[in-house]
């Protein structure tokens, strides 16, 4: 298509691109697990907080996507056994999850397999090449926060 030459040199295209690739193999690799890579992230989240301290608006401010998606994500994860939502005891209006005996098991795997996969990244690419990767990256994501109003 005649579109593709500038598909080829669109960061904004090539990004998007890469990252769907990612969370697509991200996925797969977890697959025997039961999860998909943003339950994974935040069943890893609940586990390496202290007890009964995230509350799913914490999670949707640190993984910058809506309350909606993480509460979504939060009923997939207690329909699997893994996560419990608990009415906050200083703030009955807020929500603290918990990991079951499952959860804490299933996030110790999970945990170790996005560990092994961040470091065989840095094996093959190199750390100090993905530092300057992701450096670059945040300078586009500034340059884009321009055009949103």
């Amino acid at each position: 298509m005649r579109i593709e030459s500038f598909l080829r040199q669109s960061p904004i295209f090539q990004a998007s691109r890469i990252a769907r690739r990612m969370e697509a193999s991200l996925n797969l690799v977890l697959l025997e697990e039961g999860l998909t890579f943003f339950e994974s992230l935040v069943l890893a989240a609940i586990f390496f907080e202290k007890k009964g301290g995230v509350k799913p608006s914490n999670l949707a401010e640190t993984f910058e996507t809506t309350r909606g998606n993480v509460s979504h994500c939060i009923s997939s994860l207690e329909a699997k056994g893994l996560v419990r939502r608990r009415i906050d005891a200083e703030d009955a209006r807020a929500l603290q999850l918990v990991l079951l005996p499952a959860g804490r098991k299933r996030a110790v795997r999970v945990a170790g397999i996005l560990d092994r996969m961040q470091r065989d990244f840095e094996e093959k690419v190199g750390a100090a090449k993905l530092e300057t990767m992701l450096e670059e990256l945040h300078s586009v994501e500034k340059l884009c926060a321009r055009f949103v109003v």
